[in-house]
């Protein structure tokens, strides 16, 4: 009876071995495709390029101010 037990014990311990290690491949394989749709879309899309804004300055004034589009440039 207790080498019976014994065994039992060890099967049932095996088997939440084998489900934990289950559930683990399976769970990583999940976030992988999660991963890789995120990614790919997001090399898909691009990054938009936005257009520079212009500053016209006074044609009286010797000041000239332009933004790059990183930041506004003034030249006196």
């Amino acid at each position: 009876m207790q080498n019976i037990r014994s065994a039992a014990y060890a099967i049932a311990g095996l088997a939440f071995v084998g489900i934990a290690a289950a559930f683990a491949v399976s769970l990583t394989l999940v976030i992988g495709a999660l991963l890789t749709v995120t990614l790919g879309a997001r090399m898909l899309m691009g990054k938009t390029k936005r257009a520079p804004v212009y500053a016209k300055a006074k044609p009286s004034e010797g000041v000239r101010v332009w933004n790059d589009g990183k930041g506004t440039i003034i030249d006196l």
